[in-house]
């Protein structure tokens, strides 16, 4: 009697100068229960020993070398380009697995081959009953475009509850461990080069939504991220990065008769945001998101040229009706059960 393999999954980890992480987290990953893996690590052209550490240290893995850092998007375009598998994932070194985290994301994917992309569940590695940051229970965002989760809005984030843990068609999946459909990843032209990182990957399950794709959270899946492994909530820099390609993804996917109404709105509320950051003494954070409006602004047409099918944002599964800004900051609704469940699409 022949055996079968299960579906082939390539578990991609981009490096850049996160050799403490691999060394940390990586022997949990080859640990993972599942017949069919294979484990890459691809190094951003770390300035550390990163790669004399994973030659020395784990010499079976198969390593790509970069020559310059390529960001989050670049790099794992190119890597998954390389890589012939039908499953990825897109794996944080700073990420612990379980021996059997795989197989359920494996079985959820199998089970609709319309679902694209699938994250289990983000829990903290330093509070293994807290969720965590990027990703928590499932990715959603508002009508405004303003990104959050089921179990972490803004800041505010939740202690584990089987309330807010079930496997349900979401809007984004998380990057810190992306499990992707690789027919659906190039079908779509994967990330976009230009964001270089942060929200690339809720641009990309967006545009997998366009793609009539759906995006899934598994709740018999979950791992544990340690946050901030690459580039730390207080780098002004992750700053720019996050209000700049906010604004870029909504210009490039919102339907265009309410762009422009719509990116004016958040301007004004960036700018609110903005000023929060000044008078908090946080002036290279204030500076940080004038540039990110600058550029964007310079720049804004060709993001508005991009073409994409006409469509109701309110339409799409794990979008939030409501403002969630006015939600949190004014109604004070800081956690997930207080937000109303009928303003969800």
């Amino acid at each position: 009697m022949q055996n079968h393999l299960s579906p082939k999954v390539a578990v991609i980890i981009l490096n850049y100068g996160t050799k403490d992480c691999l060394k940390k987290y990586l022997p949990s990953v080859l640990q993972t229960n599942y017949d069919n893996l294979e484990v890459i690590v691809a190094d951003n052209a770390s300035k550390d020993d990163s790669v004399q550490f994973m030659q020395s240290e784990f010499p079976t893995v198969k390593l790509l070398q970069f020559h310059k850092n390529l960001g989050y998007a670049g790099g794992y375009n190119k890597a998954l380009s390389l890589i012939n598998a039908h499953y990825f994932v897109l794996l944080n070194s700073d990420v612990q697995v379980e021996p059997n985290w795989l197989q359920p994301l494996v079985a959820l994917a199998e089970s609709d081959k319309r679902i694209g992309a699938i994250q289990p569940l983000i829990l903290d590695l330093k509070r293994h009953d807290f969720y965590e940051y990027a990703g928590a229970a499932g990715g959603f965002i508002d009508y405004a475009g303003y990104p959050f989760c089921k179990g972490r809005i803004f800041d505010t984030i939740e202690k584990r509850s089987p309330q807010l843990e079930s496997t349900q068609e979401i809007f984004w999946a998380s990057g810190a461990c992306l499990f992707i459909q690789s027919t659906a990843f190039f079908e779509v032209n994967g990330l976009d080069n230009k964001f270089f990182a942060h929200m690339e990957e809720i641009d990309l399950c967006w545009r997998l939504k366009l793609n009539n794709y759906k995006v899934y959270v598994c709740a018999e899946s979950s791992v544990y991220h340690l946050g901030g492994g690459t580039l730390a909530s207080e780098n002004p820099r992750k700053t720019y990065l996050n209000f700049h390609n906010n604004l870029a993804m909504l210009a490039k996917n919102l339907p265009k008769n309410n762009a422009l109404p719509i990116l004016f709105w958040r301007l004004i509320l960036d700018h609110v945001a903005a000023y929060r950051f000044l008078f908090k003494g946080k002036f290279a954070h204030f500076f940080a998101v004038a540039k990110a409006h600058f550029v964007f602004i310079f720049n804004m047409r060709f993001w508005l040229k991009n073409k994409r099918p006409k469509y109701s944002l309110l339409s799409m599964k794990g979008v939030y009706s409501n403002s969630i800004v006015f939600d949190y900051f004014l109604k004070k609704k800081k956690k997930w059960n207080a937000l109303h469940p009928k303003s969800f699409s």
